[in-house]
């Protein structure tokens, strides 16, 4: 076993070990990537530091990359979704884990720099926070780093700020900017992973009530494409007009979050962007509403000023504290305002994670592939990463799909009629 913090009890590794084996059964283009790659170890002596959610197909993409050769050093990339069994099943399989459940802020910078300090070449991160220490406390690190993967919406955001402000030490590969990431993982998966997450903690119905979704991009088009699916009425907020066009004509109504405040029933943020959602928005709330997050930071929901302005808390459910407001109206929190499907539940589903977790692979070998040649910028998933990753994934089904003629090549590669 290696491990080089505290697994609260390893004897949990069995259990970790039968999450990331189910997973593992539902993820077939990671299972072609480690056939493929297992004997070939493109990443031989090649140290990856990684910080994802740390679960079962976190844990498996861990395995695959392993299997590829790579020196795996591995966190979480947020305090409330690491699972600790399948942390101790990583570390009781040799892997370097730096990652427990529910620690505080200063616990979790810790773990990342002690991710980093195996000197890694290449990142893969999941917000940013590996990628910000490297330009900031452990910028002793950086020139090991030959460059690296950003999984998410957010992380991109804060790779593009210091790309523009040319502080940008290495290439970056947006993953989350993949057609076969964010088409299908920003919207099925989140879709799915945000209510399922809200129903199991909640154990509320959905059908009949107001469902508030604060933004329009992806994650929140799936957001609110499943509340309709199961029966609310869906109030879209944005502060981007072509996207609040795009709501509407989606079948939503939309309104700035002052208007929706006083009719929903459920809200649920997903903008990228702190106070989404302000204490003078809860004041507004109807009695019992339920507020989520599903943005990667817990800054959407203006937590601090509810805190200051609640008059009592507590412990409504697992996952779940009401706040007593000025005049006697509860609202309800869950997941202390983190990241509703992962901080308070399982993730994305097995076979979405499949397709981001292959695009990351493959990104990954594209950063190791051209080493040295890449410039400190932010980097598109080339479109042959998407392609294969495409057809793979529609041969898992057993799909099969058209393909042009050589003179319908010739035809739509011209100008002429």
């Amino acid at each position: 076993m290696s491990v080089d913090y505290h697994i609260r009890d390893i004897g949990m590794a069995p259990s970790g070990r039968r999450k990331i084996d189910w997973a593992k059964r539902h993820m077939p283009l990671l299972n072609g990537l480690e056939a493929q790659y297992s004997e070939e170890k493109p990443f031989k002596n090649v140290k990856i530091s990684l910080s994802v959610h740390l679960e079962a197909k976190t844990a498996y993409l861990c395995e695959v990359l392993a299997a590829a050769g790579a020196e795996m050093s591995v966190t979480g990339s947020n305090v409330l979704s690491t699972q600790d069994d399948v942390a101790a099943a990583l570390a009781a399989a040799g892997m370097k884990v730096f990652a427990v459940h529910g620690v505080g802020q200063e616990d979790y910078g810790r773990h990342l720099e002690m991710a980093l300090e195996h000197k890694a070449n290449i990142i893969i991160d999941d917000g940013g926070d590996l990628a910000g220490l490297l330009h900031g406390k452990r910028r002793d690190l950086a020139s090991e780093v030959w460059g690296g993967c950003e999984e998410t919406t957010t992380g991109v955001m804060r790779l593009k700020a210091m790309e523009r402000e040319g502080v940008l030490a290495f290439p970056m590969v947006a993953v989350n900017d993949a057609k076969c990431k964010h088409l299908f993982d920003n919207r099925y998966g989140t879709g799915q992973s945000v209510w399922d997450s809200i129903m199991h903690n909640t154990n509320l119905i959905i059908a009949s009530k107001t469902v508030v979704v604060a933004g329009y991009g992806w994650c929140s088009r799936g957001i609110a494409m499943r509340a309709a699916a199961l029966g609310a009425s869906v109030i879209v907020t944005e502060i981007d007009p072509v996207k609040a066009i795009e709501a509407r004509m989606d079948g939503f109504a939309v309104a700035p979050m002052d208007e929706a405040a006083p009719l929903g029933d459920f809200f649920v943020t997903a903008t990228g962007c702190k106070d989404t959602i302000t204490a003078s928005h809860a004041l507004a709330m109807k009695d019992g509403a339920v507020l989520a997050n599903a943005g990667h930071f817990n800054v959407e929901i203006d937590m601090a000023g509810v805190e200051a302005l609640a008059e009592e808390k507590w412990e409504a459910r697992d996952n779940i504290v009401a706040y007593r407001l000025p005049g006697g109206r509860l609202i309800y929190i869950l997941a202390e305002g983190r990241l509703v499907n992962i901080a308070a539940s399982n993730g994305h589903p097995a076979e979405i994670m499949d397709m981001s977790f292959a695009a990351q692979f493959l990104s990954a070998l594209h950063v190791l592939e051209n080493r040295g040649s890449l410039e400190n910028k932010v980097i598109d998933v080339s479109a042959a990463i998407d392609g294969l990753i495409a057809r793979r994934r529609l041969a898992a089904w057993g799909l099969r799909i058209d393909r042009l003629t050589e003179e319908q090549e010739r035809y739509l590669g011209s100008w002429e009629m």
